[in-house]
């Protein structure tokens, strides 16, 4: 149980608080998950108003003060002013203009909140810990990356910024306050500090919930700034205007990513991070790290279905390319594609001269040299079997990816899809599975459907029901996977269109391999995809083009 007094907003007066006594500190944790906030809040409020009823319902917080800036919050205030939990509770209205009546209001906000809390606290108003609780905030003066958006979390921050080439800056919300760069005026009367204070709160950098927000250009106009990071929180679109505007302004590199506000999605973001933060630098390619030995390279691509290694010559011939199911463990379906490749390349584990892994499994394999993610290894592999590629499909097991090249091979931008399976490879097994027919059975459906029937939900639970619900009205085969594979087309030429797609088109993985559904997604996109006989191999093949990169040519 802590006694220090928790924040959730900049515009919370810090400073007044602190010359009453208060120990002030931002609540900002990303919980595990929602246990307490589920069973009391409405399931759409944003996952950081669950993320503060977690914190406060666990009796971790017992002083709180918040600023009503948004119908979450309000709700958030109303959930634990009716559950007794805190010794201190207040909430202060949140002007949305700094004009001379936002001014007013907030005086008085201030005001009615210093009587509150030394009234609670049994304390005074201190004036000097109120001037020397002004601590102007150091911001980087060297090239470094911008998170912004709506407010991130600490433990998913602490992901960012190992993440990284450069140092990060966090923007977002509560992060960004600048209130105690100013320096309270030469005078003690409290009125008068107060009018000064109120003006100093809200002349900070704007919230997207001020009606005048147009400072928040400066957070990307910055000569030092080398790329954004904007985050977004699930159920809060407030933000996502912002992002619409610096997508088209900004001069950096930009990767959008949306949490919950808890730790269960951080797998999939730590993908997103890693590959545009590939995107940035290269700086897993400089250096060499080796020195030419046999003069064979392998790439292991470990994903949620299937493990594919392949083995490269010196002269960037594919000696080998071997496709196995991962199986229980990522590390452990590794060590068996690798054996079965060496064995069928006739080579020992000491030929190899260097290996890169990649894919989902890649941080649990311990034998790589390096790991990549598969954003730029399945970007490398494109680019190899075909360089006028300019755009790779890749719809995993897992996750569905969209990935736009230069003519280098170089990733200029890519989208993956939510966190639910809707839309993968394991959206169609699970299909296939209710049908009572194999993958490769599928695969053959639905070239030749009659009538076009539409799956309503991607949801795998609720498009089940629908399959289920269609055999039952004895619904031809054909037909039913044309609806299925028109719904995984629809929702991936949706991330084509994001990602700003362009000729030519590769479609690259295991779902490649579905004729009725490369099809389908032709039509969508209106055009036609390239599908290598490689195309499963892809990630692996870009693994080990990369693993070349590390060893020095005689």
């Amino acid at each position: 149980m802590s006694n220090k007094l928790y924040y959730v907003c900049k515009y919370t007066p810090i400073e007044l608080l602190e010359a009453l006594g208060a120990d002030c500190a931002s609540l900002n944790e990303m919980p595990e998950g929602f246990e307490h906030a589920d069973q009391i809040a409405h399931p759409n409020i944003c996952g950081f108003g669950k993320a503060v009823l977690e914190q406060v319902i666990g009796e971790h917080v017992k002083e709180l003060v918040i600023v009503n800036c948004c119908d979450t919050i309000r709700s958030v205030y109303d959930i634990l002013a009716d559950s007794g939990k805190l010794d201190f509770l207040y909430i202060m209205d949140m002007p949305h203009d700094n004009g001379s009546c936002g001014r007013e209001r907030t005086v008085t906000q201030l005001k009615g909140l210093a009587k509150a809390y030394s009234e609670y606290k049994g304390t005074t108003f201190d004036e000097a810990a109120f001037r020397k609780a002004f601590r102007p905030k150091e911001r980087l003066n060297e090239p470094y990356i911008s998170v912004l958006g709506a407010r991130m979390g600490n433990e998913l921050f602490d992901v960012v910024r190992q993440t990284m080439p450069y140092p990060v800056e966090n923007d977002t919300c509560v992060n960004n306050r600048s209130a105690g760069n100013e320096e309270p005026p030469e005078t003690s009367d409290f009125d008068e500090l107060m009018d000064w204070y109120a003006g100093a709160l809200l002349r900070q950098l704007p919230c997207m919930r001020m009606i005048d927000n147009t400072g928040r250009k400066q957070l990307y106009n910055n000569p030092n700034l080398k790329g954004i990071i904007y985050h977004t929180v699930k159920f809060c679109d407030f933000y996502s205007f912002e992002y619409a505007q610096i997508k088209r302004e900004a001069a950096v590199p930009l990767l959008k990513i949306e949490s919950d506000y808890s730790l269960q999605n951080s797998g999939q973001l730590s993908t997103r991070l890693e590959a545009f933060a590939e995107s940035i630098t290269a700086e897993w390619q400089k250096g060499k790290e080796k020195k030419m030995g046999k003069g064979y390279f392998a790439g292991i691509d470990s994903g949620s279905t299937s493990t594919d290694v392949v083995i490269l010559d010196k002269d960037q011939k594919i000696v080998t390319g071997i496709i196995l199911p991962t199986g229980a463990g990522a590390a452990a379906g590794a060590e068996r594609a690798l054996e079965e490749a060496l064995k069928e390349a006739h080579l020992q584990r000491e030929d190899i001269d260097a290996m890169v892994t990649t894919g989902y499994g890649r941080t649990a394999i311990t034998e790589g040299d390096k790991s990549i993610t598969e954003i730029t290894c399945h970007a490398r592999g494109a680019h190899f079997l075909d360089p006028s590629v300019r755009t790779v499909v890749d719809i995993g097991g897992q996750d569905s990816k969209v990935i736009r090249l230069d003519e280098n091979g170089a990733v200029v931008n890519f989208v993956m899809n939510d966190k639910c399976a809707a839309g993968t490879g394991r959206f169609l097994e699970m299909m296939a599975r209710t049908m009572e027919m194999s993958l490769d059975e599928m695969s053959h459906k639905g070239l030749k459907y009659k009538e076009d029937i539409t799956i309503s939900s991607m949801c795998t639970v609720f498009a089940e029901s629908e399959v289920v619900s269609l055999i039952a009205q004895n619904k031809d085969t054909d037909d039913i996977v044309h609806g299925l594979n028109k719904a995984v087309a629809s929702k991936t030429a949706a991330l084509a269109k994001r990602v700003g797609g362009e000729e030519r088109y590769m479609m690259t993985g295991g779902v490649s391999k579905n004729e009725s559904l490369v099809k389908t997604l032709e039509e969508k996109l209106g055009t036609t995809l390239v599908v290598d006989e490689r195309a499963q191999l892809c990630g692996a093949l870009g693994a080990a083009l990369f693993a070349m990169d590390m060893v020095e040519k005689d």
